[in-house]
C-alpha cells in the first residue's frame, strides 16, 4: 500500500521492525536515527532481503531540530516522494521515586515533543500541499494519565497524543490521514529490566499492528487493541483512587 515513507528512530525497536516489514511489502523507506552505524546495517538487511536498493540510512539526531526541514526535503527527493512518515523515536531515561530531574525531563521533552513537532510538521505541509498522505506518531498508553513512575514521560506522551489531535483536525480536510499509536509493554531496550511488565509483545507484533492501523488509517490505535480497554477505564478513575495506585 505504501510506495515511499520515513521512519525516524529507526535504529532499533518499533521503528527498525516497521522499517523491515515496509521492506518485505516492497516500500522504499528511509530510516533516519542517531546511531548512524545501526540503521546503516539495518538498511543493509532490508536491500540484501529483497535484492534491490529499497532502504536509505539517514544519521541525524532528533535534538538537532534546526536539521530537519533540510534533511526531510533531500530525503524525499532521494526516495521519490512519500506517503507514510512514522515517527518512532523516543526517550525514557530510569527516574528514581524521589528523584526530580530537570535534565532528563529536558531530553524527554526535547525528544519525544519537540522532534516530532521538528518532523511531522514538514510532513504535514507536504501532505496538505499534495492533498494525500499519512502521518503516524508512536505515543503510549503513559499519555493517557499522570502516572507517579515518570511525570516527564507521561507529559511528553500526552502532549504528542494533543498536537496529533490538532495536526489531524488540520489537515484531514485536504485528505491527510493522522494516526495516534499508543502501545502498551513492547520487547525493547526501553523495557529491559522493568519491573510488572505484563501483556508484552514483540517489536515485531507491534510493527505489524501500527502499520495495520496506518494502512486503516484509524484516528487511535492502541497495540494491541486490549490497552484501549484500559486506557479507557483509568481514565476514569478519580484521581483520589488513581494517586494510590502504584503505577
Amino acid at each position: 500500500m505504501f510506495k515511499h515513507a520515513i521512519i525516524v528512530g529507526a535504529s532499533a525497536g518499533i521503528g527498525a521492525a516497521i522499517a523491515r516489514q515496509l521492506g518485505r511489502e516492497g516500500c522504499a523507506v528511509a530510516l533516519v536515527a542517531r546511531r548512524g552505524d545501526a540503521v546503516k546495517a539495518i538498511a543493509a538487511q532490508i536491500n540484501a532481503e529483497a535484492k534491490q536498493p529499497l532502504a536509505r540510512a539517514y544519521q541525524h539526531d532528533v535534538l538537532d531540530v534546526g536539521q530537519a526541514e533540510g534533511l526531510f526535503q533531500e530525503i524525499t527527493r532521494d526516495i521519490g516522494g512519500l506517503d507514510l512518515i512514522i515517527f518512532a523515536a523516543g526517550a525514557m531515561p530510569a527516574v528514581a521515586p524521589d528523584e526530580y530531574n530537570i535534565e532528563k525531563d529536558a531530553l524527554i521533552l526535547d525528544v519525544n515533543v519537540r522532534g516530532a513537532f521538528a518532523w511531522l510538521n514538514e510532513a504535514a505541509r507536504r501532505f496538505q500541499r499534495v492533498g494525500r498522505g499519512t502521518i503516524v506518531g508512536i505515543s503510549s498508553i503513559a499519555g493517557d494519565r499522570g502516572r507517579r513512575g515518570n511525570p516527564a514521560y507521561c507529559t511528553s506522551k500526552a502532549a504528542l497524543n494533543t498536537y496529533l489531535e490538532s495536526l489531524r483536525n488540520r489537515v484531514a480536510r485536504f485528505g491527510v490521514k493522522v494516526v495516534v499509536a499508543k502501545p502498551g509493554f513492547v520487547d525493547t531496550d526501553m523495557t529491559k529490566g522493568m519491573p510488572g511488565l505484563f501483556w508484552l509483545i514483540s517489536a515485531e507484533r507491534a510493527a505489524e499492528l501500527i502499520l495495520k492501523a496506518a494502512k486503516r488509517g484509524k484516528k487511535t490505535a492502541y497495540i494491541p487493541a486490549r490497552w484501549r480497554f484500559v486506557g479507557t477505564v483509568i481514565r476514569f478513575f478519580p484521581s483520589f483512587i488513581f494517586r494510590r495506585l502504584n503505577i
